[in-house]
């Protein structure tokens, strides 16, 4: 009988051959007069065995030598070693073996937990089976690692393992309430990790992964409330993070990763009140970031600096304020949920930069105005902008701790958003400038009604056509000018603005327009020739308002046109 290299095994080390092992139970026999077939052995009725029954226990030392030994009286099937509704008892140490063939021990109850750490293997099947954790550190497998529907009642050691195929554990209950339940720092791995459908107590660190497809826990429960449930700071993965109506407890701490599909968490309720929920800061999500479908965040949503293809919310999923962190978030689109200006700056308001010791952040404000803009929002993506001035210039008053400047900054801010809106509506200053060119014909067409103006002319106020006006007919006044008694020329009750008006002398004096008279009051570059010959005449009735209110319509005409030009050009808004 041939011989096998025994590994360094405190029990095994002196075992040279199968005799080593008799006397053989029932189940053992049955093994290993199997081995030839390849297909499962089935130990009584092939279930998990739930209690200690002899007719189905097997000794790990002798699973351990069937699984590498070369002996040819009782080769081993190409396909491996297959089992199940075994009790193993003992220590499966695999460690640092070389193992050309699968193994597939499943609906076992294991007494203890296997070790496979630096083993080399094709495929691990323990599907179906109960044991106390598994230590595979460092394991390369050909295929991948299936522990489908298992109970795991300690933690599964993966830490730098590389394989294949896939780490599957869909079904499984895995508990290790005092710690993490599945470690599998630096893995690298050319399938996913699937944990459907999982029951884990424990954390899941998947941190520094190399994954070529998804990590898959749809109606999956991981509970470590208090602690970092799951961690895959630095993970890289070609596929989907899929968390569709899983229910997470504690921290999802996923800084730096990579994910070359979605982000989906349709449905998922994450908690972790009062911390973290979920972290994907620095991040690049290639494809969509999906928070629907009564998707549910008791925690902090932390985005910041984070890259993502797409966004697919609903306003009822959204976290509660103060518990979202969007700064130098960037999105390429939303492809679902609302692209509203009032709903997406709810949406931002969700941002408390105070609870961080911080007063404004900016950048969203400008990212949600880019993208509404490139979405054909174009009166939103305004209006985005406008909140985010006002916002802006509030926290720089507070920044403020001169009294005097501070009021200024509030004057000037108040200025700037009823005249531009901060410089990002200027056309507005045009509605203004109307508003007042027709206040100014009102008022400039009452004191024309109530010949509250005058000439604007020296040559004319001296006229006699001008001064005899201001004296009825029945009147006389010695003009010493020409040293001649004159009567006066006005009717009776007529006044002398209407008087002179109706003199020959006057057709050929400019006529008064109150349209064209309140434009020329009110743009200054314009010379439109109303000013130059008429003006209020303080001393008649309305006359002294008429003139306080050409000269506010002349500064208010200046600043409106100034403003304009610097909305126009950009000055006014914030940087």
């Amino acid at each position: 009988m041939n011989s096998y290299a025994p590994d360094a095994h405190p029990v095994l080390a002196a075992m040279t051959g199968l005799d080593d092992f008799h006397p053989l139970n029932a189940a053992e026999m049955k093994i290993v007069a199997n081995l030839r077939s390849g297909a499962f052995e089935r130990l009584g009725d092939g279930l998990r065995p739930a209690w200690d029954d002899p007719a189905r226990t097997v000794r790990a030392g002798l699973l351990r030598f069937l699984i590498l030994s070369n002996d040819s009286s009782f080769p081993m099937h190409e396909k491996g070693l297959s089992v199940s509704g075994a009790r193993v008892t003992g220590i499966l140490d695999l460690e640092g073996c070389r193992i050309p063939r699968d193994i597939r021990l499943k609906d076992c109850l294991f007494d203890s937990s296997p070790v496979l750490r630096s083993a080399i293997i094709d495929n691990l099947f323990l599907d179906g089976s109960a044991l106390p954790g598994l230590q595979a550190d460092r394991i390369e497998a050909r295929g991948g690692l299936s522990v489908r529907g298992a109970t795991v009642t300690g933690e599964i050691r993966l830490s730098g393992a590389r394989l294949g195929g896939n780490i599957e554990a869909d079904g499984a209950t895995i508990t290790a309430p005092d710690g993490i339940a599945i470690t599998a720092d630096g893995l690298e791995a050319n399938g996913g990790i699937l944990l459907r459908g999982a029951e884990i107590r424990g954390g899941v660190n998947l941190s520094a992964a190399r994954l070529g497809a998804d990590v898959n826990a749809v109606g999956a429960r991981i509970e470590r409330p208090g602690g970092v449930a799951l961690d895959s700071d630095g993970i890289a993965a070609r596929g989907d993070l899929a968390l569709r109506g899983a229910t997470v407890e504690g921290e999802i701490r996923m800084r730096g990763a990579h994910f070359g599909g979605d982000v989906d968490l349709t449905s998922a309720t994450l908690s972790e009140p009062g911390s973290y929920a979920l972290r994907l800061n620095r991040s690049r999500i290639i494809g969509a970031f999906l928070l629907c479908r009564g998707a549910s965040v008791r925690g902090t949503l932390d985005l910041t600096a984070t890259e993502i293809g797409a966004i697919d919310d609903e306003r009822a999923c959204w976290p509660q304020k103060g518990d979202l962190l969007l700064n130098r978030c960037r999105y390429g689109a939303f492809i679902g949920g609302p692209v509203d200006a009032a709903s997406r700056l709810d949406w931002l308001s969700r941002q408390v930069p105070e609870r961080w010791e911080e007063d404004f952040w900016p950048q969203p404000y400008e990212q949600l105005s880019t993208v509404l803009h490139e979405m054909g929002h174009n009166e939103d993506a305004r209006a985005v902008l406008i909140t985010k001035e006002r916002l802006q210039r509030r926290a720089r008053r507070a920044r403020a701790k001169n009294l005097v400047l501070r009021f200024a900054l509030a004057l000037a801010d108040g200025i700037l958003a009823v005249t531009l809106r901060y410089g990002r509506q200027p056309l507005l200053a045009l509605i203004w400038l109307a508003l007042f060119w027709g206040i100014g014909v009102a008022v400039f067409g009452f004191a024309q009604y109530s010949s509250a103006l005058k000439p604007n002319s020296p040559v004319v106020l001296r006229s006699p056509e001008w001064t005899m006006c201001r004296l009825e007919q029945s009147e006389n006044r010695y003009m010493p000018s020409i040293g001649q008694v004159m009567a006066g020329r006005a009717l009776a009750g007529q006044t002398q603005l209407s008087c002179f008006l109706n003199q020959l002398e006057a057709s050929s004096y400019p006529e008064f327009n109150p349209w064209m008279y309140s434009l020329d009051a009110l743009l200054p570059v314009i010379e439109i020739g109303q000013k130059q010959y008429w003006r209020p005449d303080p001393s008649k009735p309305n006359g002294t308002l008429t003139l306080n209110y050409y000269y506010f319509q002349a500064v208010i005409g200046w600043t409106l046109s100034l403003l304009a030009v610097a909305g126009f050009s950009g000055l006014v808004k914030s940087r």
